[in-house]
């Protein structure tokens, strides 16, 4: 099977996007991910996919402990930086939840302490028991078919 058809076939599903963030040695790491579900209700379980080449999967092996942002339709830009597609980084401030570095504005913040992993083919899927959560209202910023999108608001 044809790595590109793969490609386009799993980019027909439309996610949401997240940056996953952690810290290590006082320095805060991040990266832009879509590959995150949750997995449990009892016990609070998520899960982040992490490709074996990512800077982001010595550090989370390092930190046991990682931060879910859902971003926001408007951090469009913070997505794009933390999947290093802007040449110069952008300047980003970040609050804290639970000891993690998290980003403002997020419509979510999960952190989480790793319980376990698993290696599946080029990924390392991390199991996280989340410890805290904080919410803000707002609109998701999507992905589908290799571009962001956003929800429409229909009016009843």
């Amino acid at each position: 099977m044809d790595d590109m058809l793969f490609r386009n076939a799993m980019g027909r599903f439309a996610s949401g996007i997240t940056v996953i963030t952690t810290e290590v040695e006082g320095e805060v790491h991040g990266m832009t991910a879509n590959a995150f579900m949750s997995v449990s209700l009892q016990p609070k379980l998520v899960v982040v996919s992490i490709r074996e080449q990512a800077h982001m999967l010595e550090q989370i092996k390092k930190s046991q402990k990682y931060a879910v942002n859902i971003l926001a339709s408007d951090q469009q830009e913070l997505s794009i930086n933390f999947a290093g597609q802007i040449k110069e980084k952008i300047d980003v401030s970040f609050d804290r939840l639970n000891g993690l570095p998290v980003l403002k504005g997020s419509l979510a913040q999960v952190t989480c302490e790793v319980v376990n992993k698993h290696v599946e083919g080029d990924h390392t899927l991390f199991i996280g028991k989340v410890t805290a959560i904080h919410l803000e209202e707002g609109e998701p910023l999507l992905y589908f078919n290799g571009k962001y999108r956003t929800l429409a608001v229909e009016e009843v």
